[in-house]
């Protein structure tokens, strides 16, 4: 079944040119989202971008009449927007500093919902020879990492740290979809990813760091205080938080909470 939740990415345009072509009819996805009451704005960090669309297919299907509209973007550029008044009803943050930013905005506790540990990300074949986290000390290695005021950012920052390793990155990105990105495109030979990032892209593998799971992002969701309808965006929380959620979430790579 095709979801009727719409996707709205931070910051990037599309536009579809028709240029004369026949405009066809609409399918069930359309219909069921013009048939929507209720919309429920979700805000999710962009490490969530495919298993938050399965999760709002879900809670679609067990909720008729509602179109779950999800926002992706960086966890600390979405709770920026959030603190600025945007129209969000749920948050779902990659970490638990971001959600602690809009304190203030949240209704009732945050749930941790999942966990997620990082992993070096390299072009498939691993054409530098990247071994580790090591690796990434050496200037002759092109390494990306996320920001860090980003989650994947501050992993990674905290991991480097603990095992006393200076990254020489080129580039720091406001998203981990921005560092799989370039390493995807051959604009880097490494960067530092979630593991679940690698699990879902094409033309990249992962070289496992040793003692990642020192550093674990845990993942909260909430409900904000500005929500149009409470009870429908503390069910979303509920169901995401729930046993249909949780398998969705397992079967995407992420670590139970």
């Amino acid at each position: 079944m095709r979801s009727s939740a719409r996707v709205v990415a931070v910051g990037v345009g599309a536009a579809a040119a028709l240029g004369g072509c026949a405009v066809a009819a609409p399918d069930a996805g359309t219909a069921a989202s013009a048939q929507a009451t209720h919309v429920l704005d979700v805000y999710a960090a962009a490490s969530l971008s495919d298993v938050m669309g399965t999760l709002a297919a879900g809670f679609e299907v067990e909720t008729p009449g509602v179109d779950v509209r999800v926002t992706y973007g960086g966890s600390s550029d979405l709770a920026a927007q959030i603190l600025e008044g945007a129209p969000a009803a749920v948050f779902a943050s990659a970490d638990e500093a971001q959600m602690a930013a809009v304190a203030d905005e949240v209704a009732g506790e945050p749930v941790i919902f999942a966990t997620n540990s990082l992993t070096v990300a390299v072009p498939a074949g691993n054409p530098a020879g990247v071994t580790g986290l090591e690796s990434l000390a050496d200037d002759a290695v092109v390494t990306v990492v996320c920001a860090p005021q980003v989650p994947c950012g501050a992993a990674t920052a905290t991991l480097a740290e603990l095992q006393g390793v200076d990254i020489a990155a080129v580039s720091e990105e406001t998203s981990v979809t921005g560092v799989l990105g370039k390493v995807a495109a051959g604009q880097a030979d490494a960067g530092v990813v979630y593991v679940t990032e690698v699990a879902r892209a094409a033309g990249v593998e992962a070289v496992p760091i040793d003692g990642a799971e020192a550093v674990v992002n845990r993942y909260p969701i909430a409900a904000l205080a500005g929500a149009e309808d409470p009870a429908l965006a503390d069910g979303f929380v509920a169901y995401v938080a729930g046993a249909d959620g949780q398998a969705a979430l397992a079967d995407a790579g992420f670590g139970a909470p």
